[in-house]
This record gives structure tokens, sequence and C-alpha cells, in this order.
């Protein structure tokens, strides 16, 4: 779910999960295949001098090249070729037209009904997405359509047989799919043990524990919650194993030379963090919600003078946040990035490269941890910078980024939707005693 290290608005920034954020980040940005269904558009071909009346005809009378390539459930398609040659007969679409007649259309058929916005770009091939006015809808994720709502396995599927393990509310939603992704990636746990802490001296951990879920590597299944966290990498990477085998194997590491256990106990400043970051209450979901804070630091020299001291200070915030899931109904948090106060002059060299390496960490080696990020009382003149963040995070973490701006009505609007107000902080409207 890469970084942006001169546009990255947020020094508290928090992942972006899913990977290289969120990372794909949460990416080191993974690749995304958003895009995939655009760019097999077919090019106009001038020499075509078939007439939308002709294609049409043979549409109707022989739909049979249509019906014997595509799988059974898609026999009756010939409907929607009708509806496209007829929808636009003034424009002479040859490239929608000569689409159809390939042997190759019957396969693009289920992409499209898979991606309602690949189909759109397919109907209207002249538009150009680099000149969308909105950044966000080609965008839209590719790891969103991983989401297990439609395709649920009660029961996990391995080497096409019902296994008896261990489940909670979230592993009850998986897909088949997901399932057979996680049987891999279990196998594959000794190996990334032994990968991850090869530079260990004494004997490597068989065992050990991750964001409060101990992870046995000889027994994976023992636990169902073991079982959410390994999808979470899986998904950040498409449900490529190799490539969340590598996540996997770089977070571990990373965690160990970066001795996340010892951030976590160790005492920071009052007088220089103090009331820039908050975990606060819970959404109506009971996800927590983190609170970062811009306008409340008061000097930018003394906060991010020394950037290793304010990274092992957010990454303790964001483990606390973390450590408020149980991954066994929640999974994921909210994340509120409060503006209000910051000019664009309070940003110096060492705050861009605080907020470059932080993205970097999050959208690494925290996937699919976030929920919702809303950017609120951003200035005007900065609130450009959110829409950079396009180029630098995948497409579904971004489409979970919100500009809410200074409107109080609008804040206590957008963050009621997903806070009880009575866990709303007053400052947003709602009726919290808090921070």
């Amino acid at each position: 779910m890469a970084d942006a290290p001169s546009t990255d608005p947020t020094p508290l920034e928090s992942s972006v999960t899913t990977g290289p954020v969120e990372a794909a980040p949460e990416a080191a940005v993974p690749a995304s295949a958003d895009h995939a269904t655009t760019t097999s558009l077919p090019q106009p071909t001038p020499s075509t001098t078939v007439q939308p009346e002709a294609v049409d005809e043979k549409a109707v009378e022989k739909p049979e090249p249509i019906t014997t390539d595509a799988p059974p459930a898609a026999e009756p398609e010939p409907a929607p070729i009708v509806a496209v040659t007829t929808a636009e007969p003034p424009k002479q679409a040859e490239p929608a037209m000569t689409a159809v007649t390939p042997p190759a259309a019957p396969a693009a058929a289920p992409t499209a009904e898979a991606t309602p916005a690949a189909a759109t770009a397919v109907a209207t091939p002249a538009v150009d997405a680099s000149t969308s006015s909105p950044p966000v809808p080609a965008a839209v994720p590719t790891t969103e359509t991983l989401e297990p709502a439609s395709a649920a396995s009660p029961a996990p599927v391995e080497d096409g047989k019902k296994v008896d393990e261990p489940q909670n509310a979230l592993t009850k939603k998986f897909t088949t799919a997901e399932w057979a992704s996680i049987n891999q990636l279990r196998k594959e746990l000794p190996a990334i043990f032994e990968e991850a802490y090869k530079e260990k001296k004494d004997a490597k951990p068989t065992s050990i524990t991750l964001w409060g879920v101990p992870i046995n590597s000889l027994n994976p299944k023992a636990d169902a919650r073991v079982t959410v966290i390994l999808l979470k990498f899986l998904r950040a990477r498409n449900l490529s194993v190799r490539e969340a085998k590598t996540m996997l194997i770089n977070t571990l590491r990373w965690r160990d030379e970066f001795n996340v256990e010892a951030a976590m106990k160790e005492e920071f400043p009052k007088d220089v963090f103090d009331g820039i970051g908050y975990t606060f209450k819970t959404d109506k979901d009971g996800r927590p919600v983190c609170y970062n804070l811009y306008g409340a630091i008061k000097d930018t020299k003394v906060v991010f003078g020394d950037v290793q001291r304010f990274l092992r200070w957010r990454v303790k915030l964001m483990e606390e946040t973390v450590l408020q899931c149980d991954f066994e109904t929640v999974d994921q948090t909210v994340q509120v990035h409060d503006y209000e106060g910051v000019s664009m002059s309070s940003r110096d060299a060492n705050s861009k490269s605080a907020a470059s390496e932080a993205s970097n960490i999050f959208s690494s080696h925290y996937p699919e941890l976030l929920y919702r990020k809303y950017f609120i009382n951003v200035p005007t003149l900065m609130s450009w910078i959110f829409w950079a963040f396009k180029a630098i995070v995948p497409s579904a973490t971004f489409s979970k980024m919100s500009v809410v701006g200074s409107s109080k009505h609008e804040i206590k609007k957008v963050l009621g939707e997903i806070v009880e107000v009575n866990n709303l902080p007053k400052r947003y409207g709602g009726e919290a005693e808090a921070f």
C-alpha cells in the first residue's frame, strides 16, 4: 500500500496499510491492478469500414461466437452488446464494436462486471483519465475488491476440503480464494521466521508476538487472530503469497531492528509531545480513533529536531492504537488529522524528513490497518497537497481518505457519521470531554 518526502502533509502520518500505508503503500507502494482494464482498450483502427447496422445484425442473428467462448453463466450476454451499439450509433464507435467481435471479448465481459469503473472506461474510450476532474475515480482500489462480502466461505478450505479450525467473526467473512492464499502463507511461516531473524546469533524464534497476538510458526491454525493478521499482508499484496511473504519478512526484520518493544516502554518528554497525538474512544463499530493535532506543535524544531526520537514516539502511538484492535471483531483503525493553526511556513527540512520516514514505515509495516482517514481544518492553500497523495499511495488507501475542510458544522456531520456523539470530542461538535 511509495513515499513522498516533499509533499507528505502529515508529519504524524499513519499508515496508509494496506501496504506500500497500509504499502503498498501502508506504499513502499504496492503495484495495483486498478488500471489493467483501461490499458487494454482497443486502439482506434481508421481502416475499419464496418457499419454499426451490420455489426448489430450479426450480433442479433449470430450470437454463437460470444456464447460459445463465454462461461455458461454468461450465455445471455448478447443483450449488453446490442445495448452498446444502439446507445451511440451516431458516434460510429468502431473501437467498441471491434472489441466485441474478437474472440478475446467474452473474457473481458466478466472483468467489466466485476469492476464497474472499468466498464465505464471501455464504453467511453475517448475519455483521458489523466484529465478527469476528480482525482479519485480512476484510482479506486483493487484491494477493495478483495473484501470478502460477496463470496464468503463459512469455513476454511484446504485442498478443496473444509477444515475444522478456530474461527471468529472476521475469518467467517473470508473468501475461498483468501483461504487458499492463507494456507499457502501458513506453510511458509517457518521459512519466513528463519529469514527474518537470520542475523540473530542465538536460536531463531519459532513464535513471536505481533500487535498483541502470539504467532506460532509451527501451529498458526491454533489462533484465528493469527489468520486475520496473515490475511492483512496478503490483501496488501493482492493475495500474492510470494509478495506477502516478502512483506512479512521485512516487517518482522524492521520491528526487530527498530526495537518496537523498547519504543513502547520509552518515556518521551511531555513538554515536547503532549497534546499532539491521542487515541480516544472508538467509532460506531468499535474501531479505535487516533487524533493527530498538527496545530498543537508549538516548535517544530523541538519536535522534529531529533527525527529518530520523533519516529519512536510516533510508532509508539501507532502501536497503542493498533493494540486496541482485538482481531476478533475489530481489525482496523480510524485516523483524524487536524491541521487547525498550521501554515505552509511551519514545515522545515526535519519535519519533511520525519513525515517521509513515518509514511514509509506505516505503509510498509502496518498493512490493511486503516479503515478511514480524515483531514480536517486543512488551510485552503494546503488542500492541494492532499491530491498529491494519489501519486504516492495505493489507490485502495487513497479511496479511504477524505478532506473535510474547516466548517464546524461539516466536521461534526462527517465525523458524526462514524463516531457516536458521546464519543466525539466537543471540539468537533460531540459531547465527549477530551483533549
